[in-house]
């Protein structure tokens, strides 16, 4: 039974860890972020209130969702404003939530999120995001003639995985998964803060990546042995780990 590393953060990992054993994967959990909404957001709040000045509101991850959500539960959308989303997973914690997102592109990153925003000159777009988030969206808009309105909802924090998932590693595993930047970089220094050389791990394991722009993050870490899911979800990796099952 093949080991797979999950090291996203654990309260987002279970999904995923279950449909791995289903497969017939041994998951092991070894977090390596945790999400930390910021509390008291002043400037999410006021923005909120004034939904009709923004032509979207755009929610790139499923962690923006469940943050503005938790926090502003009573929360009446304008019908003047329109949802925005990227991947199927942040559509789906919108539905739940009884908001019908009004574009979901095909390809699950920012930058396929700009055509279908339509024309953008001179109107505002809300984005709630996370602390390190990438700038290409909002320079993009800013590009098109909007105006992007970042406001920081979450921290993206590293996190301590236990000894007995430090164990495992050392042991080794057969694949390692990465589902954004910041958990390739904060892999990295746990591994080296605990005596690993990330480049030369034992088992050498593969590398599996949810997307393009975590895969790149693997390589300008000189990581080898690194795969891609087609598609950018946790589904996409699995269905990757799965090819290389019948391979």
């Amino acid at each position: 039974m093949k080991r797979i590393l999950v090291t996203r953060s654990r309260a987002q990992a279970d999904d995923f860890a279950e449909k791995l054993r289903s497969a017939g994967f041994e998951p092991i959990f070894f977090p390596v972020i945790e999400i930390q909404p910021i509390e008291n957001n002043v400037g999410l709040e006021r923005a909120l209130s004034k939904l009709d000045c923004y032509e979207w509101i755009v929610f790139t991850s499923v962690n923006a969702v469940e943050v503005v959500f938790d926090q502003f539960p009573s929360l009446n959308w304008s019908e003047g404003v329109k949802v925005a989303t990227i991947g199927p997973k942040t559509a789906e914690a919108l539905k739940t939530r009884g908001v019908n997102p009004d574009f979901l592109p095909q390809e699950y990153v920012a930058e396929a999120i700009l055509p279908g925003l339509g024309d953008l000159r001179g109107k505002w777009v809300l984005l709630p995001r996370a602390e390190i988030a990438r700038k290409a969206l909002p320079e993009a808009i800013l590009n098109a003639g909007g105006v992007p309105h970042e406001i920081t909802v979450y921290k993206t924090l590293p996190a301590q995985p236990d000894l007995e998932s430090l164990e495992a590693l050392r042991a080794g595993v057969d694949v390692i998964t990465f589902t954004s930047p910041s958990i390739v970089q904060n892999f990295i220094a746990i591994a080296r803060q605990n005596g690993l050389d990330p480049l030369r791990l034992p088992n050498n394991p593969l590398f599996a990546c949810i997307g393009p722009i975590t895969e790149q993050a693997a390589k300008e870490a000189n990581l080898l042995n690194v795969v891609v899911a087609k598609e950018y979800t946790t589904d996409g990796l699995l269905a990757v780990l799965k090819n290389l099952e019948v391979l």
